[in-house]
Order: structure tokens, then sequence, then C-alpha cells
């Protein structure tokens, strides 16, 4: 679940992009995303989690600078909230509440990957390519869906995916899939599908009180 909650945490800011018409280098189509995400200031969209042969699905709610909400449908109930200061994850099947302070001012949390700075960070550590070329190509196999696929490799052993791999829908210039491969080849992908942008997302939807009944663990994150 840390590992879970990690990569969720800091991967599900990249969603909501756009690029740049035209026939661009790897790091340019890549560096159109930071561009154009700093004009998005919110966004809704269901998504569907694959780590291994377990299935997640639930429904994203980002909101500019760094909040973030997920309501789960399976396993139902679960939500995952973060107000720009907590997060917050509640576990109905372990009726346990799981919190973690986050340092806004760190300038390596995973809530900075909101920010074109935090795109930045990770052309930075990671290098950018195309995985099947500049010309879109189908999502899947057989599938009627093309997407432009981008693979960012680690420049060093110290970061915590070997490889991501971006798939951005050809139709919406949006990201479309995200998957992340850990060194111990562990799999995590993040489908996006029926984006609402720059919408009015009010303040109270990352306001989330967990049932009292539950467990409280605090700074999970950091324990043994």
């Amino acid at each position: 679940m840390k590992k879970i909650t990690c990569l969720l945490f800091g991967m599900i800011f990249f969603v909501s992009a756009s690029f740049s018409q035209g026939i661009l280098t790897a790091p340019a189509y890549f560096k159109g995303v930071s561009e154009v995400y700093g004009t998005i200031k919110s966004y809704e969209a269901d998504m569907d989690m694959k780590v291994g042969k377990t299935l997640m699905t639930g429904h994203v709610s980002f909101k500019r600078p760094d909040l973030l909400r997920i309501d789960f449908s399976s396993p139902q109930e679960q939500v995952i909230c973060f107000n720009g200061d907590l997060l917050t994850i509640y576990l109905p099947g372990s009726a346990a509440i799981l919190n973690q302070a986050v340092d806004s001012k760190s300038s390596d949390n995973s809530a900075n990957l909101a920010t074109p700075q935090g795109l930045a960070l990770m052309s930075r550590y990671y290098t950018v390519a195309y995985e099947t070329g500049s010309e879109a190509v189908p999502l899947d196999e057989n599938s009627e869906e093309t997407v432009i696929k981008l693979i960012l490799s680690r420049r060093t052993t110290s970061e915590a995916f070997r490889y991501i791999k971006l798939s951005v829908s050809a139709d919406t210039k949006l990201i479309r899939r995200i998957e992340a491969i850990t060194p111990q080849n562990e799999s995590f992908i993040f489908d996006f599908t029926n984006y609402k942008l720059n919408h009015n997302i009010p303040d109270q939807r990352f306001i989330y009180d967990p049932p009292t009944s539950a467990n409280n663990y605090n700074n999970f994150l950091f324990s043994e």
C-alpha cells in the first residue's frame, strides 16, 4: 500500500496535459506538458489502476496548486485525500486511517509534480524519448484509440522507478495512461478517461472526515 500510495500521489498529477502540434523532439514534446499544464486550474477524471493482478477503480479530483482527492468505487468507499498539507487515506477493509504530513516547502515532495517546475524535475532525473516514434499508434493491440507514447528512463539508480511510460491521447492531447516499473519489475498502470477540465471545483471537495470508528496511523510513509 505504501508503494501504491507514493506512486499514485506522485504520478496522478501528470494526467491533465496537452501538447503542441507539429513534429518535436521527445524532450521538447515533454516540455510542452509543463507549459500547457500551467494553464490547467483543475480537472476531474475516471481512473483505473492495476498493480500486478490487482485492479482498482476511482474518480480523481485535482485543483491547483496541490489539492487532490480520489474516491474509489473498487475498493468501495476507499478514499485518498490531500489538502496541501496532510495526506489522508481511508482503508475501509482494514478500518484504518493513514495520515502523513507533507512539507509543502520541500523541493522533493510529491505535490511539486503538480507544477511545471515539478515536471521539469522529471526531465532532469529521467531521460525522455519516444517509445514508438512521434506518430500516433494504437493504445493497445487492435485498439482504435491512438496515442503518442513517451518513455522516461532514470538517469541514476537512486530514482524510484526504472522507467515511466506515458501515453498521450492523439485526439484530446491529454495523458491517457501512465505505466511505472520499479527496479524489482513491479508494474503500476493508471488509465484516465472522461476528463473535465477547468471547471469550478469547490475547496470543500478536498475536506475529508473519515469514520471515527477507524484506527488512526500517523506518518505511515516513514514508519517501519
